[in-house]
């Protein structure tokens, strides 16, 4: 990467490799918290000058660290270690300064400061709009305060503080110290940034305080999830990661946490990206959801407001806190474009229920069901029995699946679907909302709405597969457009309905042997688009990239429904990509090129760390084991296997139900496509049947 990045809660920090933030707003350095820029200088300099980077690294998720040197020519270096985390709201910072020269030494160290307080959108060159300005700027004890009013009436302020007294501040943000070190002495001094919105500021700790304390809260949140180790270090290291990872990207807006989508530009909440992320974490702990759930139904939509794309019952798509949300100047107060985040959060709701048979969640957020499901009828019926999107917000999405780039939908001839669009991934999550809901109310003794949706998805279903079914490509049409004709390009969007049960075995078995055939799949995970369609090229966004997350959509269904040999190809190519990555951090997405070329391409703008792309060594895992737990029926299906280069897997703690499940999965060498399966533990008081 080329940049750096941390995040606790809802402060994050991004720089460049050597730690600085210049100033110059290219990249979007800086400290934010909110959707607003707290911080957009921080320099170091030694005697005035820049020091060299010699390393960078933030191997622990939520840690960055940085060597670097002043040197003399042929005399000595002055090295200067910074280590960088955050907690409770502030940013501490560590400056060790040794001396490296023969003899002691004078210097001076000096560090920038400054803050513009920019709207998200503002920095990204998204959006323009009115904003506030500063009101102040003075010196405060051992540090500098920075003010701005807001247009949204907010006083924003920036605390830099630092723990050394001998210390000169100029009039331009920068802090002096005069030190003088032996030969091999060593000099600490400690930064605390803190972001002030209204007068709140959260408590500074000592550095090590703080750092102690974020520690132990990494400690527990990992203790409390599902442990892994196989023979494999590639896959060890990746899931490792990916648990980390996901720990920094939970964030709580005051309905339990929740992960956001991804660092940089996205670290809120968002509806599909959120729930997404979710539907793959159900393995790793299924309590960590419930935030998720609780958030979104907070959020759902309650009129009809064209302006945010906004109708009651729908989930949101993505919410801002920044200043032009604030004054109506951009509609992601929340914003509602998405047209999958309204079933997704109904099958998240069903899925939950399959892994912990927790029924209380779903009489709490009952009448959120029930609105979303209105939802979903009211836009099916208006799009010919289909739920379809078209955009009415002027500064909204004209592509609201995960594909929401404006080329994404593109006929056979090149031509755009013109809208209102019908997706066939999300036929599907309609498909598996209603089948999954059915039993839960049949349960909860609601056999009135049980019937009316089993009854509902049985047409449904018939009605899909006429509309949806290319007869000469074996395969299902991305999308219908406006004129209810099939957009036959061939993408991986039908790969998701694998997971949903909709499509019938002979049709299942088909798609599943294209996803992997050479169009579709080029030795680094499945392709968003077939190299024969008219709209294909690798280095695009969504039209032949290769995205974690879509593979992982991929990976539930070919495992749920028996596809091993398939679902072994896509993992054991993931594990390889996962190599060529810093960290083995699974990028946003990377280009579609063939493996023929022998390294995967990194996508220019891509997020890493992101939510779901983290996610996915946790779908891995699952579809492994082939583990799909039904509370409902008390039941725990194993149908595993293992890719290449792993012969066994053990999985600890597994929460299911009420209790845990812990498993061991050895190839047997006889028959490499036999595997053992050992139940080390089961406290679920579900049976395990294994295939």
């Amino acid at each position: 990467m080329e940049y750096r990045v941390i995040k606790e809660g809802d402060l994050f920090l991004l720089s460049q490799t050597n730690g600085d933030i210049t100033g110059n707003n290219e990249g979007g350095h800086g400290l934010y918290t909110k959707d607003t820029r707290f911080l957009s200088r921080m320099e170091i300099f030694v005697d005035g000058e820049k020091p060299t980077l010699l390393s960078s690294t933030a191997n622990r998720s939520y840690v960055a660290s940085f060597r670097l040197m002043k040197d003399r020519k042929d005399e000595g270096a002055i090295e200067i270690h910074r280590e960088r985390f955050i907690v409770d709201g502030v940013l501490y910072e560590r400056m060790t300064l040794t001396n490296f020269f023969p003899k002691s030494v004078q210097f001076d160290f000096s560090a920038s400061f400054d803050a513009d307080f920019q709207d998200m959108f503002i920095v990204r060159k998204y959006r323009t709009g009115e904003v506030g300005q500063m009101i102040g700027r003075e010196k405060i004890d051992r540090g500098l305060s920075i003010r701005y009013q807001g247009a949204d009436d907010i006083v924003r302020e920036t605390r830099i503080q630092w723990d050394q007294n001998e210390s000169k501040l100029d009039d331009s943000g920068t802090v002096h110290f005069n030190l003088s070190l032996g030969r091999k002495e060593t000099k600490q001094i400690c930064f605390f940034i803190t972001p002030v919105i209204n007068g709140e500021a959260g408590a500074i700790l000592s550095y090590e305080e703080g750092l102690a304390k974020l520690e132990k809260s990494y400690e527990q949140w990992l203790g409390g999830t599902t442990r892994v180790t196989s023979n494999s270090d590639v896959f060890n290291g990746l899931y490792e990661r990916g648990v980390q990872d996901l720990r920094m990207l939970m964030t709580d807006v005051g309905y339990g946490e929740m992960p956001v989508a991804g660092l940089p530009w996205f670290a809120v909440p968002f509806g599909r990206d959120s729930i997404i992320t979710s539907l793959f974490m159900l393995p790793l702990n299924p309590e960590l959801v419930k935030g998720t759930l609780r958030t979104l139904a907070a959020y759902q939509g309650d009129k009809v407001d064209a302006w945010r794309d906004e109708q009651p019952g729908k989930i949101m798509h993505e919410i801002r806190f920044g200043e032009l949300v604030n004054t109506n100047q951009s509609p992601f107060g929340p914003y509602y474009g998405s047209v999958d985040a309204t079933p997704l959060f109904l099958v998240l709701i069903g899925e939950y229920v399959r892994w912990t048979g927790d029924l209380s969640l779903v009489q709490e957020l009952k009448p959120n069901i029930e609105r979303a499901l209105d939802w979903i009828d009211h836009f099916s019926q208006a799009g010919a029995g289909f739920l379809t999107y078209h955009q009415e917000a002027e500064k909204g999405f004209p592509n609201q699946g995960w594909k929401d780039s404006s080329n994404s939908i593109v006929h056979k001839s090149g031509e755009y679907a013109a809208s209102p669009i019908a997706l066939s991934e999300v036929q599907g999550y309609v498909y598996q909302a209603k089948t999954s809901l059915a039993p839960i109310f049949a349960q909860m003794g609601d056999k009135a709405l049980a019937n009316k949706l089993e009854k509902e998805a049985e047409e449904f279903k018939a009605k899909f597969e006429q509309a949806f079914w290319m007869e000469d490509e074996q395969f299902y049409a991305l999308a219908l457009d406006k004129e209810q004709r099939k957009v036959e390009t061939v993408t991986s969007n039908p790969g998701h309905l694998l997971m949903t049960g909709l499509p019938d075995a002979a049709r299942a078995e088909q798609v599943a042997k294209r996803l992997v055939a050479k169009d579709m799949f080029g030795g680094y995970g499945i392709r968003t688009m077939s190299t024969e369609a008219a709209g294909y090229y690798p280095m695009s966004y969504h039209n032949g990239s290769v995205w974690p997350h879509d593979n992982g959509m991929i990976l539930l269904g070919l495992s749920r429904l028996g596809f091993k040999k398939e679902a072994s190809i896509v993992i054991s190519s993931l594990l390889e990509v996962s190599k060529s990555f810093e960290y083995q951090r699974m990028p946003e997405l990377f280009c579609g090129h063939d493996s023929e070329l022998g390294y995967p391409v990194s996508y220019p703008t891509t997020c890493s760390p992101q939510a779901w792309s983290a996610a996915t060594s946790i779908v891995f895992l699952q579809a492994m084991l082939g583990l799909n737990p039904d509370a409902l029926t008390r039941q725990i299906s194993i149908n595993p296997f293992l890719p290449e280069h792993m012969d066994e897997l053990t999985t600890e703690h597994i929460h299911i139900g009420a209790g845990h499940l812990s498993v061991r999965v050895t190839r047997n060498h006889n028959d490499e496509n036999s595997f053992n399966v050992e139940i080390l533990e089961n406290s679920t008081g579900f049976e395990v049947i294994q295939f």
